[in-house]
C-alpha cells in the first residue's frame, strides 16, 4: 500500500506543480506515446540485452515485492526459533530420529508445524545441510560459521540480481530521454520554414523527451530498484538468524541458549518478545 501512495504523491506533486504554474498538458499528452515508445522501448531492449532469461524472470517476480514488503514478518521468526529449538533439542537427545527430520523435510512432522518455512528452499537447505554436517563430524564452529557465511553472501547477491539490474535501467534513462529529445530537435529542424507557434509545439515535445527520461529514472525505476535492495536486506536477516543459532549449537550450548542468541540477533522490528517466545516454545515442548 506505501508503494501506491508514493506513486500518487510522484505523479501528484510534478503534475500538480505544473498545471498549478499554468503549465498545459496538451503538448505533453500529444507527443508521450511517441516518447515513451522509444524510451520505454530502448530500456525494454537494454534491459534484455544485459540480463540472461533468468535474471529477467527473476526481476519480473519480484517486481510485487516493492508493494508486499519483506517476506518474512515477526510471526515468521518466532516459528523460525521454535523449529530450531525443536531440532537443535533433538539433535542433543536422540541423533538418528533427527536423521529423519533433516533427510526428508517435506515429509517431516516438525517442519510440517512452519509450513511457510518448509516452502523457502533456502532456509530449509540451510539448516538441513548445517545439522547434517554436525551428525558427520564436521563441528568446528568456526569453520561451519565460515561456510554458512559464504553460502549467505551467495544468496544475498543473488536476491540482489533484481535491484542491479533495475539500477542499471535507471541509470541509463536519462540518455534515452536525451536521445528521444535529440530526434524530435531533428524533426523540428526538418520544419524549420513553419510558423513559431509550430516550432514553439515541436520543441517542446522534444523536451517531453529529456523530462521523461529524468522522471522516469528518479521518479520510479530507481527507487524501486532501492526498495528492491531494502526488501532483500530485510529478508537476509532471516537466513542470517539461522546461522547464529546454528553456530551457537556448535559450540555445545543449551537450546535455549541457542535460540536466545538467535532472539537477540534478530532485528527489533521483527524480534519476538522474550515472554512471548517463552509461550511458543512450551507449545513446542508439549509437541
Amino acid at each position: 500500500m506505501i508503494g501506491i501512495v508514493g506513486i500518487i504523491v510522484v505523479l501528484g506533486m510534478v503534475f500538480g506543480g505544473y498545471l498549478a504554474a499554468g503549465g498545459k498538458m496538451g503538448i505533453i499528452l500529444k507527443a508521450l506515446p511517441f516518447e515513451m515508445m522509444m524510451i520505454l522501448g530502448a530500456a525494454a531492449g537494454a534491459f534484455i540485452l544485459s540480463n540472461d532469461a533468468s535474471a529477467m524472470k527473476h526481476t519480473l517476480k519480484d517486481m510485487g515485492r516493492v508493494f508486499k514488503g519483506p517476506k518474512w514478518h515477526g510471526d515468521d521468526y518466532r516459528d523460525l526459533l521454535c523449529l530450531l529449538f525443536e531440532l537443535i533439542r533433538m539433535a542433543k537427545s536422540g541423533p538418528l530420529d533427527l536423521e529423519v527430520h533433516i533427510e526428508a523435510p517435506d515429509t517431516s512432522e516438525i517442519f510440517s508445524r512452519y509450513p511457510r518455512i518448509q516452502g523457502d528452499h533456502e532456509a530449509v537447505e540451510i539448516i538441513c545441510d548445517t545439522l547434517r554436517s554436525a551428525s558427520m563430524n564436521y563441528d568446528d564452529p568456526h569453520q561451519v560459521e565460515e561456510v554458512l557465511e559464504k553460502r549467505l553472501d551467495a544468496h544475498f547477491h543473488h536476491s540482489l540480481g533484481p535491484s542491479h539490474a533495475l539500477q542499471t535501467v535507471a541509470d541509463g534513462l536519462p540518455a534515452l530521454g536525451i536521445v528521444a529529445a535529440v530526434l524530435g530537435i531533428i524533426k523540428t529542424m526538418g520544419s524549420i520554414d513553419q510558423p513559431p507557434e509550430v516550432l514553439g509545439q515541436l520543441i517542446g515535445g522534444a523536451l517531453v523527451g529529456t523530462f521523461l527520461g529524468v522522471f522516469l529514472a528518479y521518479g520510479f525505476v530507481g527507487p524501486i530498484a532501492a526498495k528492491l535492495k531494502t526488501v532483500a536486506e530485510e529478508d537476509g536477516h532471516f537466513y542470517q538468524l539461522i546461522r547464529e543459532v546454528l553456530v551457537a549449537n556448535m559450540h555445545n550450548h543449551s537450546p535455549n541458549i541457542c535460540i536466545e542468541v538467535g532472539r537477540q540477533n534478530a532485528p527489533g522490528h521483527v524480534r519476538p518478545r522474550f515472554n512471548e517466545l517463552e509461550e511458543a516454545l512450551k507449545e513446542a515442548r508439549a509437541a
